[in-house]
């Protein structure tokens, strides 16, 4: 795969990874009635949307991701392998200490974050190919 095929796939994701995070931050700012995240008490979004993974350093842990998500995507039309690399790193290493602290000390599954650490992971590896050529 060349250069600018991965750098599109990386503007894919940061736009899927942009989208979620402003759901997530939806959510967590104006909780609607309708929560298609919240299945039951184990499967549910509110783990980030309001419970103590719902702060980082006091800042919300959604918007967080949409920063991150925003600085991939203006790596990604720079073209800055370097960023993108670095960035997703940062994202990756975010993605697991949330997950770590839903699966194991909250008990919880965050569907919707599940799909950003897949996105994540994807911008990471394609980080590193970028990095190769």
């Amino acid at each position: 795969m060349n250069k600018e095929r991965l750098v599109i796939w990386v503007k894919i994701l940061a736009v899927i990874g942009i989208l979620l995070a402003v759901f997530l931050l939806w959510e967590q700012m104006f909780r609607p009635s309708f929560q298609p995240c919240n299945i039951n008490a184990t499967v549910n979004c509110d783990a980030v949307i309001s419970g103590e993974v719902s702060k980082t350093l006091g800042i919300p842990t959604p918007l967080i991701g949409l920063v991150g998500y925003i600085i991939i995507l203006f790596a990604a039309f720079r073209q800055n392998a370097k960023l993108i690399l670095g960035m997703a790193l940062f994202g990756l290493v975010f993605c697991l200490y949330i997950a770590y602290r839903e699966l194991f000390q909250l008990h919880v599954v965050c569907p919707v974050c599940i799909m950003c650490q897949i996105d994540m992971i994807s911008v990471f590896i394609l980080g590193i190919f970028l990095n190769k050529k």
